[in-house]
């Protein structure tokens, strides 16, 4: 896997260009091209004493998103990286496949937009949408946080959470790809509740044996790469325990699989990857 060119999408609230800078480091991984996006969406565009869309408006947003672009671009030229813009008007995700298409980025970068518990319940996020509809990894970024913390060096030590998964297998191989812009890895793999029902002591001890051996396998690949690396085996609901566990070892990231549940699946049953997404105060990076 390669990452030579990422798509960083932008409202202009949650990721401004310090977001942008703080994944930087990943030109030491190949980065060097840089396509922005901005999505004017015709629902948000004011409406004007009941006459419908209002024109004016559009050409006042974009106005300011290319003058944006334009300084952003700047700084980027004199880092010696190539960038492009692309301010259009339509619906978030498509537009964003729409350039994915066209542009053939290795990641797209988005902000993570908070849903209420109805929406939760009744609507897809924009995220679990895009990754229904894309084979391209995705980064969630959570830039400056309601506390005030800055997760300014995202790749600088990330958790690399795996469930054996192919999804997940992809993931370890997208962190290797990145190895000069990390220092350190851990790997976690949790042993959920549900896999643990109805096994008798014996098989619980043979399950917890069988995955020790599976990380160390996985540290001696990072190892061979040349990569710093700790492992961690936990128990009970995952997405919980990923988080303790990010607490506990200073994770600036997490990294995981994703299989892009069904619709209908996805919304009631759940989804790991998507709950760390959404939840997490750590910018998660999801791998199709």
């Amino acid at each position: 896997m390669e990452l030579k060119k990422m798509l960083f999408v932008t409202d202009f609230d949650e990721l401004w260009f310090d977001a942008l800078e703080s994944l930087m480091d990943l030109r030491k991984a190949g980065l060097n091209h840089i396509v922005f996006l901005h999505v004017i969406q015709r629902d948000k565009v004011a409406m004007h004493r009941g006459k419908g869309y209002l024109k004016d408006e559009e050409v006042r947003l974009r106005q300011m998103a290319d003058v944006r672009f334009i300084d952003w671009a700047e700084s980027i030229f004199e880092k010696g990286m190539e960038c492009g813009a692309y301010v259009v008007v339509g619906k978030h995700v498509p537009k964003i496949l729409s350039t994915v298409e066209s542009e053939k980025v290795d990641l797209i970068v988005m902000g993570a937009h908070k849903r209420t518990k109805i929406e939760k319940l009744y609507a897809d996020s924009e995220t679990l949408d895009l990754l229904r509809r894309t084979q391209t990894p995705v980064l969630v970024h959570k830039y400056m946080l309601p506390s005030g913390k800055v997760n300014d060096k995202p790749f600088e030590t990330p958790i690399l959470v795996t469930d054996w998964s192919p999804p997940c297998e992809r993931a370890l191989e997208y962190v290797i790809s990145l190895k000069n812009a990390i220092k350190k890895v851990l790997v976690s793999h949790v042993i959920s509740d549900a896999s643990m029902k109805g096994k008798s002591k014996t098989e619980l001890q043979r399950l917890q044996k069988e995955n020790k051996k599976r990380l160390e396998d996985v540290a001696i690949t990072f190892e061979d790469e040349g990569i710093e690396v700790e492992t961690h085996l936990g128990i009970g609901e995952v997405a919980a325990e990923i988080e303790n566990v990010a607490r506990e070892y200073s994770a600036t990231m997490i990294i995981t699989g994703t299989t892009g549940k069904g619709a209908w699946r996805a919304r009631w049953l759940g989804s790991t990857s998507q709950e760390l997404a959404e939840s997490s105060e750590l910018p998660t990076l999801l791998i199709p």
